[in-house]
């Protein structure tokens, strides 16, 4: 019981950080006129529309608004437990909170640092680095970022 209402708090809170980071008000000024409000988004986790991530097979996302093909966005994405993902780096800077799981990163697979849930993770553009969620549970994130979605493996350098 503790679990699910953590976790419907931690969605509740990503909810609204995502309204409050797309820049809702009461009121817009545009030119030398006022719009009227803007509706505030709301989605029920169980009614998430789950797809795959394409080129990351097992992976899975929900949109909740902009588009990661092309700009900016927010979504969950769920990741399943065990899964490693090599050096990379991605083009835009890129915000998760951990639902469920245990995600970790960091600059290399020996000073990775576990994340559960609750955890902000905040990694910047073209940052190198590792990620994945450790075996035992899937990870859910809400993931934000203020570009495309990209997955830019990078080799190791030869000793």
């Amino acid at each position: 019981m503790r679990r699910v209402l953590l976790s419907l708090s931690l969605f509740s809170f990503c909810v609204l950080f995502a309204v409050s980071s797309r820049g809702f008000s009461q009121t817009e000024k545009v030119g030398d006129r006022t719009q009227e409000p803007k509706a505030p988004l709301m989605v029920a986790f169980a009614d998430l529309k789950w797809l795959e991530v394409p080129g990351r097979k097992g992976n899975q996302y929900a949109l909740l608004s902009g588009h990661p093909e092309s700009g900016g966005y927010a979504e969950f994405r769920k990741v399943p437990a065990g899964t490693v993902n090599e050096l990379h780096s991605h083009s835009s800077e890129m915000t998760n909170v951990v639902i469920t799981g245990v995600w970790y990163t960091g600059t290399d697979a020996n000073s990775a640092k576990d994340f559960g849930p609750g955890s902000f993770v905040l990694m910047p553009a073209d940052w190198i680095h590792v990620s994945g969620c450790r075996p035992g549970n899937d990870c859910v994130l809400y993931q934000q970022s203020n570009g495309k979605f990209d997955y830019k493996p990078v080799t190791k350098p030869q000793d």
